[in-house]
């Protein structure tokens, strides 16, 4: 026992998969994956201090406070990171469900005065505490699917006040609860109601008020807008990014979502360190971002539940561009938490191999977030944010899906997650055949 023992110490790891670097991966970079074979983790202070293999383990001396996880021969990765959510909201839209059903569009919702425009009613009558109390709940669902790590962004606020109270609502979630939340401004989300004859006011709003507000209560990293038909068009989109940038918040953007406007050059344009959905994105486009370094945020879970195209993963990924993926989680478009569930749908309908899509929910989503250099691969000096599968390799949580094969999950070096044993392994233990 000496003063560097460790504070953790997870061992018998049957395959320890990880990314490896402090930058997006894109190309074939993005399946360039660590495989680690009966592998030990050891952690101090939170932080990683040893990767190795099981032969080096005799050289590890755990001291009578160290906490010792045996990983029972199952699969370990790096904690997951969900690089694009809507967070902050009040009020869910099911009955929404039965509208598109009907072969109702997204943007016709929106125009009679539902999706977003609901959802800012609603956001706007609630307090700061409620909003706080309903992302707490769904950052334990993210939580138990193996997120440690999450965007979150404004918007449904769409006032001076209300996105102030929904960047504070984030600020009040990272400061208590395990997971990490990295604030995005998105007050050009929807033009609200009461300026719908009057974008131009509303515009003034946003980059006047609202951006060096945000930016000199330091409650945002990040600028996002919504550039789309019927919405913010190209212009309006670079304006309120450049305000933004010359604020100190970081270019992010909704683009080429629904129709093909354009959305993913002008991202490149302006030095977006992301471009999301891009279900339209064009050729054009997605060489400017291979250019630019752009990280193409995917959203499949959006795509699968409004039954829409799905962006052109492989495309994007042969070009150089780094893909990162995330749940797009919000009340109206896709209403998941489970970034388990976008994994399984990438591989499946991107056609990511399941080596791509890891990269893909680790070190891309972090980078994606300016998070890379911490979090988001299993390396000496990050953060120790881990994940132990009831898998026994990567292919496993891929193949198993619809379920939550979390087992263990670990956030800055603390348990924060431990599923109960399986039933057979409790009848192994007590010696009950099956």
């Amino acid at each position: 026992m000496t003063g560097n023992s460790p504070d953790l110490l997870i061992k018998n790891i049957g395959v320890l998969a990880t990314p490896v670097g402090n930058c997006a991966a894109g190309g074939d970079g993005q399946s360039d994956i660590q495989f680690i074979e009966n592998a030990f983790i050891t952690v101090k202070d939170g932080v990683i201090t040893v990767v190795g293999s099981a032969e080096n383990l005799a050289h590890i001396i755990p001291g009578e406070k160290t906490v010792v996880i045996d990983a029972g021969g199952k699969l370990v990765t790096p904690g997951l990171v969900d690089s694009h959510t809507h967070l902050v909201f009040s009020g869910w839209r099911q009955k929404e469900l039965s509208l598109k059903l009907k072969g109702m569009k997204y943007l016709e919702i929106l125009k009679m005065g539902g999706g977003i425009l609901n959802t800012v009613r609603n956001t706007r009558k609630a307090s700061l505490d409620e909003l706080v109390a309903n992302g707490m709940k769904s950052l334990d669902r993210m939580l138990e699917h193996g997120t440690t790590t999450c965007e979150a962004k404004s918007g449904y606020g769409l006032n001076l006040e209300d996105e102030l109270k929904s960047l504070m609502a984030i600020k009040e979630m990272d400061r208590y609860h395990p997971v990490d939340v990295v604030p995005t401004f998105m007050g050009a989300h929807a033009v609200p109601e009461e300026y719908r004859e009057n974008k131009k006011e509303y515009l003034r709003l946003v980059v006047e008020e609202m951006i060096p507000r945000v930016a000199r209560d330091k409650l945002a990293e990040f600028c996002d807008v919504f550039c789309e038909e019927g919405v913010f068009d190209i212009e309006e989109s670079r304006y309120i990014l450049e305000c933004g940038r010359a604020h100190g918040l970081v270019p992010k953007l909704h683009a080429d979502e629904i129709t093909p406007m354009g959305g993913a050059r002008l991202a490149a344009e302006v030095g977006a360190l992301s471009a999301e959905h891009l279900i339209y994105a064009t050729d054009d486009g997605i060489r400017a971002m291979a250019e630019a370094g752009t990280i193409a945020v995917l959203l499949p879970g959006t795509s699968f539940y409004l039954g829409e195209s799905f962006a052109r993963a492989r495309t994007m990924i042969e070009a150089g561009v780094p893909v990162a993926l995330a749940t797009d989680f919000n009340p109206g478009s896709s209403p998941t938490e489970s970034l388990q569930l976008v994994m399984n749908i990438a591989c499946l309908k991107y056609r990511m191999t399941p080596e791509e899509v890891l990269t893909a929910v680790t070190l891309n989503a972090a980078a994606a977030i300016n998070r890379a250099s911490i979090t988001g691969t299993i390396e000496v000096g990050k953060l120790a944010d881990i994940v132990i599968w009831d898998a026994p390799d990567l292919d496993f949580i891929f193949y198993h899906y619809g379920v939550n094969l979390v087992r263990t999950v670990i956030k800055k070096g603390r348990v924060v997650v431990q599923k109960q044993e399986r039933q057979e392994d409790q009848n192994a233990a007590f010696g009950v055949p099956h």
